[in-house]
């Protein structure tokens, strides 16, 4: 039985930048456990599939992205006792711990949506959620000149489920200067009232959606995909509706948290299955010594990598605060939704937990879409995450 100071479960941008900011901030046993050969840059999927990225640019070995000083496990969990201390692993390892941090992400649920991993296979289905799909689709939207397109943006708990726009606004983008805009059919599934619930984003996305005369089913969500009949049912309060002939649809499936939380009794009730932590200071409710940030975590705001860079700069402090018995840090519920409106510009959506803008740059309204912030998204941070926000310095 191994033991360890610090056990990270989450071998993601959350857990691998939280190893690395506890390394730096003097912890000497921190130990990851995730079981992905891969560590993936996801925001830059989205470019893959507007045809502006390709697969390498995001992909790492993980273990080149592992921090000096910390010990990776590539197992994956299947149980924590609270109680006991430990962890319990699909591979048969039992670990113990002195503090856990839960950060495992959130996984496909695909029983949610019958039919649609059928269509997936079949071709005419696929998302820049889903990695092994992300290729399929810039080919996809290229090859549409007419007939009918869905885009859905996915329920919550979703990572960062707003800018599943990115690929619509950026397929219309591509259409309308092929000329081919006119001839296609373009619907939108949204599942609330609005893109973003931020009153000042929503109002310009707005007129972005009527200006390339997209069809929005709000407050809606998939609930079936036929393959024979290449149609998508889609639920309301007003009804359902059936969506048919579809020539492409980018349908980004439901996700969950991992099931071991719930049964580990480490959930949320209001927010089934996601780890039950205080929002503020991401401190467990019940176990003091358990700590949950990232999509898995109940934190009251949207999931967004930019978001992660305060929870682990306030979590890194938060554990070495409650050991020492001193106050800790509070997490505003800072989030960002940086959205492609067209082929060159993106707006950020910079909001903490109340949708109250927080801008990073002073002064800079967050919800104007701007080349600078496309080019930025694109191209810098990608560069700022590999090399400072990995290595906990960011």
């Amino acid at each position: 039985m191994a033991g360890t100071n610090v056990l990270v479960v989450g071998g993601g941008n959350a857990g691998i930048s939280l190893a690395a900011r506890l390394l730096r901030d003097g912890f000497t046993e921190v130990t990851v456990v995730a079981p992905q050969p891969v560590h993936r840059y996801k925001p830059l999927l989205n470019y893959v599939a507007a045809g502006e990225a390709s697969m390498a640019e995001l992909e790492r070995p993980m273990a080149e992205v592992v921090p000096d000083g910390c010990t990776w496990i590539r197992d994956a969990v299947e149980a924590v006792d609270p109680d006991a201390r430990t962890v319990r692993t699909r591979g048969g390892r039992t670990l113990r711990w002195s503090t856990l941090v839960l950060c495992p992400g959130l996984v496909e649920d695909w029983d949610a949506t019958p039919g649609l991993q059928q269509a997936y296979a079949e071709g005419w289905a696929a998302s820049s959620y889903v990695p092994g799909s992300t290729p399929l689709v810039w080919p996809a939207i290229r090859s549409v000149r007419s007939g009918s397109a869905v885009f859905t943006v996915p329920p919550e708990p979703a990572s960062c489920g707003p800018t599943a726009l990115k690929p619509l606004l950026m397929a219309c983008d591509h259409w309308q200067r092929a000329g081919v805009l006119g001839d296609v059919r373009v619907s939108l599934v949204l599942p609330e009232a609005t893109a973003t619930r931020i009153p000042e984003a929503d109002r310009y996305l707005e007129e972005v959606l009527a200006g390339y005369g997209v069809e929005v089913l709000r407050e809606a969500r998939i609930e079936r995909v036929d393959g024979d009949l290449r149609s998508i049912t889609v639920g309301s309060p007003g009804g359902r509706r059936v969506l048919e002939d579809i020539t492409f649809a980018h349908a980004v499936p439901h996700y969950r948290a991992p099931r071991w939380i719930a049964d580990s009794g480490l959930a949320a009730d209001e927010a089934p299955g996601l780890v039950d932590v205080d929002p503020e200071t991401m401190q467990h409710r019940r176990h003091d010594q358990v700590w949950g940030l990232g999509d898995a975590a109940d934190l009251a705001t949207r999931p967004s990598g930019g978001a992660l860079r305060k929870q682990v700069h306030a979590l890194s402090t938060n554990i070495a605060a409650a050991e020492k018995g001193r106050s800790m840090q509070r997490y505003n519920g800072y989030t960002v939704m940086p959205i492609t409106v067209s082929r060159r510009k993106l707006m950020l959506d910079e909001v903490d937990r109340d949708n109250r803008a927080q801008p990073s740059v002073p002064f800079l309204d967050p919800f104007v879409p701007r080349r600078w912030q496309w080019l930025f998204d694109r191209y810098g941070l990608p560069q700022v995450y590999w090399r400072r926000i990995l290595r906990g310095r960011v």
